[in-house]
């Protein structure tokens, strides 16, 4: 067997074996985030910080820069403000008022990032399922180096948000809110937990807005009360006949509960009956039609002869009259001939005869 067919292959998986052994060794450190670059060690003091765990992130604008190392309690006095640039913790509490419960955070930062002594630590939200992170931000200072092992104090450090504390103080406005100015709120709220440090003058100046537009229409709200308060008084003076109506009105339900069946049997009835007043108008509704265009014109007619029309309706009282007088004797007219002239045409001379003649006697003289 040739030795170098047999070296080969052994080089080939030597090689292999290691590509994947470095691979796995990366991928491994980035899932536990361990850092192969020199650290240095720096503590922090809190007020609180619930829900901080040793492992959790440090980071400097959004970037992990280090991780938390551990967390202990520490009395601090009182009698000295918030504590010296120094930091020391007067662990007798002499020369104080008294002590105070903080918490001291000891935690590690890249060497490459070195820190100042302006630098403040804030505690925020990592995620909406509580976890936390420390966040570095330079402040106000001279640009000093903080050493290795320095203390920022706690005048420039800050605890988380409490959520209890700020969900417990906006439930009463919420209860007054509209679901869109909820909404505004809650995403302002969400905002502020992925640590949109920014968003908080935004949230406040929601909440100042919308309590200013509560306060605007504090009158019309005042005055709805007034009058709601009427109307339950005018209820409270007047319960024994509401309660009366209540009873006649509960009365009538169960009367007509006890009717229901003549009632759907008069319902059918009517039903019948529309059925058949439906047959009469179809088998009517032609001559109907008729009629009415009829009437049309008849209309038309008459008002075309409006003045002769309104003549006889002026002249039929007297003629009335005349005739009812005429018609005393029995069921015949009377008539008296008084007066009389014509003209006739004879055929054959063309020339016209006129005959006339008039009665003298007193029952034709005017």
């Amino acid at each position: 067997m040739n030795s170098r067919s047999v070296t080969a292959p052994l080089v080939k998986f030597g090689l292999f074996t290691v590509v994947t052994v470095l691979a796995t060794t990366v991928l491994a450190a980035t899932i536990v985030t361990i850092s192969f670059t020199p650290e240095d060690t720096y503590r922090a003091v809190f007020s609180d910080v619930t829900s901080l765990e040793e492992g959790d992130d440090i980071r400097v604008a959004g970037v992990r820069v280090g991780e938390v190392e551990s967390i202990r309690i520490r009395q601090e006095g009182t009698g000295d403000g918030r504590g010296g640039e120094s930091g020391e913790a007067d662990e007798s509490g002499k020369g104080g008022k008294g002590t105070r419960t903080l918490a001291e955070v000891v935690f590690t930062v890249s060497r490459d990032r070195p820190l100042l002594t302006s630098t403040r630590a804030v505690i925020r939200y990592r995620n909406l399922v509580g976890q936390r992170y420390i966040a570095l931000t330079e402040g106000a200072g001279d640009g000093r180096r903080l050493p290795p092992g320095g203390l920022i104090p706690l005048k420039r450090t800050q605890p988380a948000l409490d959520l209890n504390v700020l969900l417990n103080g906006f439930k009463p406005l919420f209860a007054a809110l509209s679901p869109e100015d909820v909404n505004k709120l809650a995403t302002e709220i969400i905002r502020t937990f992925q640590g949109e440090g920014g968003t908080v003058r935004s949230l406040l100046a929601h909440t100042a807005s919308l309590t200013t537009t509560l306060a605007d229409r504090d009158e019309l709200i005042g005055s709805v009360i007034d009058n709601l308060n009427s109307v339950l008084d005018t209820l409270d003076e007047r319960s024994t006949r509401f309660s009366g109506l209540l009873v006649q009105l509960r009365r009538v339900v169960s009367g007509l509960s006890g009717d229901r069946k003549a009632i759907g049997e008069s319902l059918t009835g009517i039903n019948d009956l529309t059925a058949a007043t439906t047959g009469l108008i179809d088998e009517s509704r032609p001559p109907l039609r008729t009629d009415i265009a009829e009437l049309g014109e008849l209309a038309g007619t008459l008002k075309d002869n409006e003045k002769t029309v309104e003549g006889v309706l002026k002249r039929l009282p007297n003629k009335l009259d005349k005739l009812t007088a005429t018609a005393t004797y029995g069921s015949w007219f009377n008539f008296y001939l008084c007066d009389f002239d014509g003209r006739i045409v004879l055929p054959e001379t063309a020339e016209a005869v006129t005959p006339r003649f008039r009665v003298e006697q007193g029952r034709c003289r005017p």
